[in-house]
């Protein structure tokens, strides 16, 4: 099957073939540390983190190359409001978004390339530019020439003679035309500075990512990604000025993320609906925050809010619990008989298909929506699979049952959806309420609730106390939870509702 893309220069979806045969170049931009991350930020990162692992799950050599952004007129903001110097702030936010990454389950670049490491890199594309007559110098300050470079506009889809000065572009008398952007600043009191052929200076935000990306890919590599709102000015500035120098494509694939809302708004501070990916993750597991964003094509935008991380959460109990019911079942003695054959063979038929469709939403240009509705339903088979057969399963259940753990395991982990051990966490709050009323349970471990009340009904079933166990199996029951007694003992069942 071949993969597809949407492809943000064309404008349509076109068969992803990379510049080398079984390898892929990737470049997404990578944050401005001023701050900490927001999870609007979180989203793009974490969209890219996805096809990555699944460019690299179908077999291809990818090497993924994210830059931080550590001199930027933000960080000298930032650090003036903390009287501390930009180099300061940089390193502050940079660990910070490092440690966010790790806890969201994003992994490392293959390289993280940083601004104030590649600045000579950065002045030899500057001189380059004067030398071929697109860029000029004003007073240490040189700027591209929009009008130089005739195909200005072709990601964006603007007319440069429709293009206005206003809140994106800067405005400067200085400059030949007002489009024209800023390649070298000149020094100021108090900023970091290089010194130049034009002065002590620092480089222009837009420069600093061509040059990065061409550093460690090349001129010209195969995925450029970012979020959508990067597309204009930034890519479209990063498009001309590396081309203009090499006179060849830079990047085969510009892929861009939709935005996130916060309760079907913009997020702001004005709004108060701000949210920071670490305030987020002191609250919810990193695979539930993957759950929710992945549950949304990664260009789609994205309504974010905590009812539906909430639903996420739910979601993902579901399954980690099928998976834990599965491996807790293949651990016990077999019954005699089970499943009709006719059951067994549509479940395994099932699996094959999730498989099947996972696959080919993800060759649609990354559609982890659709592939996550494939890994949902077959979850939702076996759960019904399962508890249609209380009385227990037989050798040949528990080979189709361990086909589907198989699949949810694997395939989720292809998303970076890590299903692990659920253990705290998994089990609601309220049974550890239910254990202290019914079990004299003083602590507060979820899991030991739930043993604590199946010790405490087969206390009362051997004194033939009936009403006691049955509250127990009715207090758990109201929870999901299913009582089997097995002859290994009591264990439970728990299906989260929803």
């Amino acid at each position: 099957m071949t993969i597809r893309v949407y492809n943000t220069l064309t404008r349509r979806k076109e068969d992803f073939i990379p510049r080398v045969e079984g390898a892929v170049s990737i470049y997404v931009c990578g944050p401005t540390v001023y701050n900490h991350i927001h999870i609007g930020n979180a989203r793009t990162f974490l969209s890219f983190d996805a096809i990555r692992r699944y460019l690299e799950w179908r077999g291809f050599d990818v090497t993924f190359v994210q830059n931080i952004t550590d001199v930027d007129d933000k960080i000298i903001a930032r650090a003036a409001e903390e009287g501390a110097t930009a180099e300061e702030v940089a390193h502050t936010y940079s660990e910070a978004f490092l440690d966010a990454m790790r806890r969201l389950g994003v992994r490392r670049p293959d390289v993280q390339p940083r601004a104030t490491e590649t600045v000579p890199e950065m002045i030899e594309m500057v001189e380059q530019l004067i030398d071929r007559g697109h860029a000029y110098e004003v007073d240490g300050d040189v700027y591209f020439s929009v009008r130089s470079f005739p195909e200005y506009g072709k990601l964006s889809g603007r007319d440069i003679d429709d293009m206005r000065s206003g809140a994106r572009v800067e405005v400067d008398e200085r400059k030949h035309d007002p489009l024209d952007f800023a390649l070298w600043k000149a020094a100021k009191p108090d900023e970091p500075h290089w010194p130049s052929p034009w002065g002590e200076g620092r480089p222009g935000w837009h420069l600093e990512c061509s040059v990065m990306a061409e550093k460690v890919l090349g001129s010209a590599f195969d995925i450029h990604g970012g979020a959508s709102d990067l597309i204009f000015p930034h890519h479209e500035n990063e498009i001309a000025q590396s081309e203009a120098v090499t006179g060849q494509p830079f990047a085969k694939y510009w892929l861009h993320g939709g935005l996130l809302q916060v309760n079907a708004e913009k997020m702001s501070k004005s709004l108060g609906n701000f949210m920071l990916l670490r305030e987020i993750l002191d609250n919810y597991d990193s695979p539930v925050i993957r759950m929710l964003m992945l549950q949304t094509h990664y260009r789609s935008p994205l309504d974010f809010s905590l009812d539906r991380l909430d639903e996420a959460k739910a979601a993902y109990e579901r399954v980690a619990t099928l998976v834990r019911n599965i491996k807790w079942a293949r651990g016990t003695t077999p019954a005699a008989t089970g499943a009709m054959p006719s059951e067994r063979d549509n479940l395994v038929e099932m699996t094959s298909a999730a498989r099947t469709r996972f696959v080919a939403e993800m060759d649609d240009d990354f559609n982890t929506a659709g592939a996550l509705g494939a890994l949902f339903e077959v979850a939702r088979s076996a759960n019904s699979f399962m508890a249609a057969h209380p009385s227990g399963l037989s050798s040949a259940d528990l080979i189709s049952l361990a086909g589907v753990e198989e699949v949810l395991v694997e395939l989720l982990g292809v998303l970076g959806v890590t299903l692990g051990d659920i253990t705290t966490g998994g089990y609601p709050s309220e049974v550890v309420e239910l254990a202290a009323h019914l079990a004299g349970y003083a602590g507060t471990d979820p899991d030991a609730a739930v043993e604590a009340l199946l010790a405490a009904r087969s206390v009362a079933r051997t004194e033939r106390n009936w009403p006691a166990a049955d509250a127990v199996r009715d207090g758990l029951a109201e929870l999901g939870f299913v009582i089997e007694d097995t002859p290994q003992g009591a264990r439970v069942i728990y299906m989260p509702r929803g």
